[in-house]
């Protein structure tokens, strides 16, 4: 049997990657005599082994991407007539494939909404 990402893994993988991002919280508890004194190169609240906004969102475009290809091979081999795969799996599959697709592209529309509306923010 092949290794084929399941899409409530995949869904289970995107919330945690949420619930990892939310772990950046603001600092409590500093005065405004602290903040004042704060180097802006110094990183305050940042834990060591937790990966960063953009090393996440590039895993998780990794992970799309090699179920595209996961897809992609299958759809080839069962055109080559290889005969361990079934149309269903390939058929699976490729929706598998386009709803991790689609998911990305409802994250990357988010994501350019936020921008737009940080940046249309009166300062």
């Amino acid at each position: 049997m092949t290794d084929r990402v399941d899409i409530n893994r995949l869904l289970v993988e995107m919330r945690a990657m949420k619930t990892q991002t939310q772990a950046f919280q603001k600092p409590q508890g500093l005065a405004a005599q602290d903040v004042a004194g704060i180097n802006p190169n110094q990183q305050v609240g940042k834990v060591a082994d937790t990966p960063s906004f953009g090393d996440m969102l590039d895993q998780a475009v990794n992970k799309v991407n090699g179920i595209q290809k996961q897809s992609a091979a299958m759809a080839t081999a069962y055109e080559q007539g290889d005969q361990n795969i079934d149309i269903s799996d390939v058929m699976v599959a490729s929706q598998k494939s386009a709803v991790a697709f689609q998911s990305m592209v409802q994250v990357r529309n988010k994501l350019i909404d936020a921008y737009r509306d940080v940046m249309n923010m009166p300062v």
